[in-house]
């Protein structure tokens, strides 16, 4: 399940947002400056040589679209007494992704936690020791919510299957089908749902990892697992108003893309498998 957008931990009494930004974490270096004795300024630390070194060699490693020609530029001028940079400039010059500066009520400046812990060495070595602390302790704890929570809605799913396996008994098995006709049955309708959702069936899926322990709904993710839950749901549902397995198939497709989308909040979930009419 997605993490929180925005969160906080406190380092020596002072407290520091943690906000994600996609994939990653970003730290507050705007917080982090009010624990630094003085009247300092971001700029300050951006106009030192071994700053802009080291935000050079992170952006060269992490950012293939990283402004080589922009870098260069700045690094010709940095440590010059009439020199001043900015984390504006530093975006705009370099196409930088590890500092992020953002206006309003809520903004400041936020950067990735290598960046961010280099920030904090340059207010005290101390401080960098309990900042890489508590961030590592909420990582820890959200690490374990997430599994909890990922525990939970498996077992939810587990218990929306039942729902869905009683309304398959009810209104596709004739009485005269065999044991074993019926577990086809059951598979048949469980491979409807995780094509829907996963684009494979249970089969295909073991085919292509044979190695993995489990199946394929062991290895799903928090958002997979709360909309596989809503998908038994609905198939109960559409059975019962008995329509055949491809319009429930397209249906449920559809919905699951909506849904995956909607839990994730990202414009790179273009669409699940069979997004096209069958």
């Amino acid at each position: 399940m997605s993490q929180p957008k925005s969160r906080s931990i406190v380092v020596q009494g002072t407290t520091v947002g943690v906000t994600r930004r996609g994939e990653d974490d970003f730290i507050s270096i705007t917080d982090m400056l009010k624990a630094k004795d003085g009247d300092f300024f971001i700029a300050d630390w951006l106009r030192n040589r071994n700053t802009v070194e080291f935000l050079g060699v992170w952006e060269r490693v992490h950012n293939p679209d990283f402004n080589y020609g922009g870098f260069a530029t700045i690094a010709g001028q940095v440590g010059l007494n009439s020199y001043k940079l900015s984390v504006k400039d530093w975006v705009e010059k370099t196409g930088a992704i590890g500092l992020r500066a953002s206006a309003g009520r809520y903004g400041g400046t936020y950067a990735h936690p290598d960046i961010a812990f280099e920030f904090a060495m340059w207010i005290s070595p101390e401080f960098k020791v309990y900042l890489v602390q508590e961030f590592r302790r909420l990582k820890t704890e959200e690490a374990a919510r997430e599994s909890r929570e990922w525990s939970f809605q498996r077992t939810l799913a587990k218990v929306n299957y039942r729902i869905h396996t009683d309304a398959i008994q009810e209104h596709l098995i004739p009485r005269e089908l065999t044991k074993a006709q019926i577990q086809f049955v059951y598979a048949s309708e469980a491979d409807l749902l995780n094509v829907a959702l996963f684009g494979k069936t249970a089969a295909e899926w073991r085919k292509e990892n044979p190695k993995l322990p489990g199946n394929m709904r062991d290895h799903a993710t928090l958002e997979q697992l709360v909309v596989l839950s809503n998908l038994e749901s609905l198939n109960s549902v559409l059975i019962q108003q008995g329509l055949p397995a491809s319009e429930r198939l397209q249906q449920l497709n559809a919905i699951a893309i909506v849904q995956v989308r909607s839990l994730l909040s990202s414009a790179a979930v273009k669409r699940l498998p069979l997004g096209k009419k069958q």
